[in-house]
């Protein structure tokens, strides 16, 4: 049986920078995993590290950082680096001010999000 061509796509990370608009089928890709949502709902709460990210979204370290990178890379969350008391390094996340468009017509779904930060 042949691989539905969507399916290998969605493994391939976005490459954007921040002017350029997801696609529909991008953006649904992206959150149509719950696991991104909640990623991206604990970032869009208020900025956090890594750590915090997956403490709040209620997921492992590796699966919360692959989702943050995914949606960094869809220019979603900004990145920052922040010095801790300890002394260490920290990346920070925080989302990036958005608009999201979705219209329902006979033609189908149409969504578009645009970055505005």
């Amino acid at each position: 049986m042949a691989a539905h061509p969507e399916a290998s796509r969605s493994k391939q990370p976005l490459e954007r920078t921040e002017t350029d608009d997801l696609t529909t089928a991008e953006l649904f890709d992206l959150f149509g995993d719950k696991y991104t949502r909640r990623v991206y709902e604990a970032v869009a709460e208020q900025p956090r590290c890594g750590r915090d990210v997956a403490e709040a979204a209620d997921v492992s370290r590796p699966t919360a950082y692959r989702r943050l990178n995914a949606l960094r890379d869809a220019g979603l969350v900004r990145t920052e680096m922040s010095i801790c008391e300890d002394g260490h390094h920290r990346e920070r996340f925080e989302a990036v001010p958005t608009s999201l468009s979705v219209s329902l017509d006979e033609n189908g779904i149409d969504a578009m999000v645009s970055v505005s930060g």
